[in-house]
């Protein structure tokens, strides 16, 4: 069995291994990338974040399409074409799968296809397709990621019943769509298929749909859903299902009530589980908690002194770009530097319509905590960029401490959130207060200038919106 010396390997190629991997490289370490899939970009390029935004976007044209009757410009009826839809969402997971190639080659990192387990502390096995080799390495990553959680209860063993991933290669429009799970996987791909035609019910077993988003950026989310979606449904449970014929037949508790409905496909969108056993790490020192994740430090060091671990396999909010700083602050104590990922700002995003981006404190994390804040709002129907857009239904939010006032959270909905949270990520890291938002000149129209209207409104003074304004010049 062939054996190879490196100084660091890591365990997985998606987000956080490859950003481990090529910061490793670029920090003079010799290393090697184990990946058993055959692309590169692990399950956010191949089944998650990157296949689902194409989805949302292709499908977002139609209803601009739609929504255009009322300005005068109209379109006539889609024609959608499976074949075509999948092939172009291909087309792009296989550009970016072969860019993350040829950065790996140009570090020099050596990508090695196969399922890897550890022999012990400092050996990983790897079964290629050429045999199996031994890596004996000095530090090891383990960056193994996630995979969609199916409870045995909805695990029928039928194509009708899918996950995401089953979902985002799906070769035909299912009539009626019951997705199970009202988090941001369930709501933006609820999302897709309702544009493209389905009649989709959700069913969510919590109060509200998007559990942990702020309530007033969910309202907007929820109202479209409410118009697109044939049904939305929370306080409700799925009992049970089973096949009939071609048909799902499920059976739902609503309100203590009890019915029975069929399908044509069931999406179990109900959140994610490690992807950490088969791994051999009962031959190292590392540890698991109850729900399977690896149990790390703030520094990412496992409870094995030579193994890391990142991202998904760790928990905590299951993001890609959470892995990818969690990945350097890994090779940062490797290379001797002093990386933490204590306090780091983390922002969250959800791509539905409209888009929900939110990041540091929220306003119920405030209260739960005993923590006194003051929250600014700024409605986008005063916004004239959001007007020309037809898009009004935004806000931007504030949550600023009042005797600093330093800027502890910041939340937006809206088209374009996604792009818009970036700015207040920097705010937060940066301790910058309300005043330094307000002060900050955007340029006008567009949508960014609401963050500052919403910080000038905390004084009183923002153009577009009134408020009574605060005592003292500021």
């Amino acid at each position: 069995m062939e054996k190879i010396q490196t100084e660091i390997v890591v365990l997985g190629g998606g987000p956080g291994g490859c950003a481990a991997a090529f910061y490793a490289a670029d920090k003079g370490k010799k290393v090697i990338l184990v990946e058993q899939e055959k692309r590169l970009g692990g399950v956010c390029l191949n089944r998650g974040c990157i296949p689902s935004k194409a989805l949302l976007y292709a499908t977002h044209l139609i209803e601009e399409a739609r929504a255009s009757v009322l300005r005068g410009i109209e379109f006539g009826q889609p024609k959608i074409d499976m074949a075509k839809l999948r092939a172009w969402k291909e087309s792009i997971l296989e550009k970016l799968g072969q860019g993350i190639s040829m950065m790996a080659k140009r570090r020099a990192v050596e990508v090695m296809a196969g399922r890897g387990t550890f022999v012990d502390s400092q050996t990983l096995r790897v079964e290629t397709g050429e045999g199996a080799k031994l890596i004996q390495y000095e530090k090891a990553i383990i960056a193994a990621g996630s995979k969609a959680a199916l409870p045995q209860v909805f695990n029928l063993g039928d194509p009708q019943v899918m996950t995401s991933t089953e979902a985002l290669n799906l070769e035909e429009i299912p009539q009626d769509l019951l997705v199970i799970g009202g988090g941001y996987i369930g709501m933006e791909l609820g999302t897709v298929y309702a544009t493209l035609g389905s009649r989709v019910v959700l069913v969510e077993a919590l109060e509200s749909i998007l559990s942990g988003a702020d309530a007033d950026l969910v309202r907007p989310v929820k109202d479209y859903a409410e118009k697109h979606f044939k049904e939305v449904r929370v306080s409700a449970k799925v009992l049970k299902m089973e096949m009939n014929g071609k048909k799902v037949r499920v059976e739902i508790e609503i309100a203590g009530e009890k019915k029975e409905e069929s399908y044509d496909r069931v999406l179990v969108s109900v959140g994610r589980v490690p992807d950490c056993e088969n791994l051999g790490l009962e031959h190292t020192k590392v540890t698991r908690d109850k729900r399977g994740y690896i149990l790390v430090n703030g520094r990412q060091e496992t409870t094995d002194a030579g193994i890391y671990a990142i991202g998904d396999a760790v928990g905590g909010v299951m993001l890609a770009h959470k892995a990818a700083k969690e990945a350097r602050v890994a090779v940062e104590v490797i290379t001797g530097e002093s990386g933490t990922f204590e306090g780091v700002v983390i922002p969250a995003v959800v791509f539905t319509d409209p888009e929900i981006a939110w990041c540091g404190l929220t306003e119920a994390d405030a209260k739960i905590k005993g923590i006194d804040i003051q929250v600014t709002k700024f409605p986008w129907a005063a916004s004239g960029r959001a007007v020309t857009m037809d898009r009004t239904e935004g806000m931007t939010k504030l949550i600023i401490e009042p005797k600093t006032e330093r800027v502890l959270g910041v939340g937006i909905v809206g088209h374009g959130a996604g792009e818009l949270i970036g700015e207040a990520v920097l705010a937060i890291e940066m301790g910058a207060t309300v005043k330094n938002l307000a002060r900050t000149v955007h340029p006008h129209p567009t949508l960014s200038e609401t963050i500052m209207e919403c910080a000038e409104l905390f004084y009183g003074y923002a153009t577009h919106a009134y408020v009574r304004r605060r005592g003292g010049n500021k």
